[in-house]
């Protein structure tokens, strides 16, 4: 077996590595009848069919991936002369709708099986199956009855995707026991092509005082409690049966998210990462933060590495801070195990304020902060009109490390002060002859010129031109010449 170095491996670890992946199998003893059920074959087969679409792509989660086949078959039989793909491996979060892999078989529709972030796409029309998990609503509403204080003043319901089906029997049973008003939103299984509003304004729906969560431990219970930190959350869970109240561990969320703002603000090179190319306008948000950080002063890398882990983005050691693009259950990152802060687009926002003011009110939704940066553009022109010229080179107090600091700047509508053409960060060694060259605003060059290793020698002009040869032909592992 050939040994491992730092820089490369035999890639035997690819083939023998095994996944660890929970598989959900609800369905297992189900008969036929049940199973079409479960999965609304008969319905998706009728939209397939009334819509007309040729070539239709259906995504499975890894935990559902065992169930693709059979979904397969009992539709082909259904659907008429449609063709369907089977799409597994999702290019970000299987919680998005894998546009992107759709396109690869030219497909005009898609059905996305299982647990969906339900974020609004742009480009095909979309089915949602999230399949009808079991639940006891009888033992669900005794639980939560006997959880939720009594002086509360209004109740949302909201429901883990699984159980959407039992929506209208837990609504009708929790009015006859509570005399509180009930609000709850049905998710809409069915998405056409969307397409952004310009003008849309920033939402003004009103902040209920306590949310009911029932389903999981899930990133969706995540994004919930940390864009309801005002509310009272109660979370039953179908599992153990048990309600709960989970909104007292938003403030330690909400402190470690604050962390990051605060790391954000200490840093000048950004790289926006693409976590998502189904939901809709994240186009204009990636070119929303690019004029952001320009105006700003910082430097903005756009990168694409498909799923983030922290080897991906251990390759872009010039970059301070990345900014993620993701859909909503896919933004709230973790970063321990990276070498770099990650935040999310309002996060980013607070983060170049010049005074930070943070309410608490955190927002995830693209369409929503762009609409919000559409309110707060004309209020910040109109401060700045009254006030004096700001001092772009006056030191910034940093919280993370209790030191004044000086911030870089890159870009901007000034010229670079003579001063700094004669730094290390504007000139660099070109050759090995020791010609200079001048880098204005580059933030990778400057950090090239900092590393004590800068990769193989180039020996410009120093060798003689090597004569051309007849390379080798065939398959890698046993080219034509090998004996």
């Amino acid at each position: 077996m050939a040994e491992n170095t730092a820089f490369s491996s035999s890639g035997e670890d690819v083939i023998t590595r095994t996944l660890d992946v929970s598989l959900d199998n609800t369905t297992r003893n189900l008969s036929p009848a049940e199973f079409d059920v479960y999965y609304d074959i008969e319905d998706t087969a009728n939209w397939i069919r009334e819509g007309g679409y040729v070539k239709v792509a259906l995504q499975f989660p890894d935990e559902l991936l065992h169930d693709s086949v059979p979904i397969y078959q009992r539709l082909q039989t259904l659907a008429g002369n449609s063709e369907l793909y089977i799409l597994a491996d999702t290019s970000y979060g299987s919680c998005c709708v894998d546009e992107v892999a759709a396109e690869h078989v030219n497909a005009n529709a898609m059905v996305h099986y299982g647990h969906a972030c339900m974020s609004q796409t742009y480009r095909l029309p979309v089915m949602y199956v999230f399949g009808r998990k079991p639940l006891d609503v009888d033992a669900c509403i005794a639980s939560v009855t006997r959880t939720l204080p009594p002086d509360i003043k209004d109740l949302t319901l909201r429901l883990d995707v699984a159980y959407s089906h039992l929506a209208g029997s837990i609504t009708t049973k929790l009015k006859a026991h509570l005399s509180v008003p009930l609000t709850y939103k049905p998710l809409t299984r069915r998405y056409a092509n969307h397409e952004s509003d310009p003008h849309k304004k920033p939402s003004s729906d009103a902040v209920p005082s306590t949310i009911l969560y029932i389903g999981h431990e899930s990133l969706g219970l995540s994004n919930l409690l940390i864009t309801h930190s005002s509310s009272a959350v109660y979370v039953y869970d179908p599992l153990h049966q048990a309600t709960q109240l989970e909104s007292i561990r938003t403030n330690k969320m909400l402190m470690r998210r604050y962390a990051a703002v605060q790391r954000a603000r200490d840093a000048d090179v950004f790289g926006i990462v693409v976590g998502t190319l189904g939901v809709a306008s994240y186009l204009p948000l990636i070119k929303h933060l690019r004029a952001l950080l320009k105006k700003a002063r910082k430097k903005s890398y756009t990168i694409s590495v498909g799923r983030l882990n922290p080897a991906k983005l251990a390759n872009f050691m010039e970059v301070e801070c990345f900014v993620l693009i993701a859909c909503p259950e896919n933004s709230l990152i973790d970063a321990k195990d990276f070498m770099r802060p990650i935040v999310t687009p309002f996060e980013l926002e607070v983060a170049l304020q010049v005074d930070p003011d943070w309410t608490g009110k955190y927002v995830l939704d693209f369409e929503e902060l762009l609409a919000m940066a559409q309110v707060k553009t004309p209020e910040l022109q109109k401060e700045k009109s009254g006030d004096e010229e700001e001092d772009e080179d006056r030191p910034v107090f940093s919280l993370v490390s209790g030191k004044y600091r000086q911030a870089k700047q890159y870009g901007g509508e000034h010229p670079i002060p003579a001063s700094e053409t004669a730094s290390s960060q504007a000139l660099v060694t070109r050759d090995s002859e020791g010609a200079l060259t001048r880098l204005p605003g580059s933030a990778a060059g400057a950090f090239l010129n900092e590393r004590s290793y800068r990769g193989l020698e180039p020996r410009f002009g120093q060798d003689a031109p090597g004569v051309l040869e007849q390379g080798r032909t065939g398959r890698a592992a046993e080219y034509d010449d090998d004996h």
